[in-house]
């Protein structure tokens, strides 16, 4: 059995905090690190201190980790230019060794 860490940063955190998540992912023994691909917060909250981006935020984790596995869910090809995405999330599976998963759906 693979035990995954999902979060939704879009509710409220910054960089500093996801890279916090994922070094504790990894030092637990946990196998991967997913981050929901959302800019706006859902429900009551305020999302504060703001969007981040789900590829760049993985870029930066790829270098900062290096067992476990990276990804979202879901990225949305309604709002990411399927060329544009396939180039990140390649140059993110390079960045991490190979450890890119991808989830591709229509948001």
């Amino acid at each position: 059995m693979e035990l995954r860490i999902f979060t939704e940063p879009q509710q409220g955190a910054t960089y500093d905090d996801l890279l916090a998540v994922a070094k504790a992912t990894e030092d637990l023994g946990f196998d991967a690190f997913f981050r929901s691909d959302h800019y706006l917060s859902m429900g009551d909250g305020d999302g504060l201190p703001g969007p981040t981006d789900a590829w760049t935020t993985l870029a930066g984790l790829a270098r900062e980790t290096s067992r476990i596995r990276l990804g979202t869910l879901v990225s949305s090809v309604t709002y990411r230019h399927p060329g544009i995405l396939a180039i990140q999330v390649a140059q993110v599976d390079q960045m991490s060794g190979g450890r890119v998963e991808l989830g591709l759906g229509t948001g």
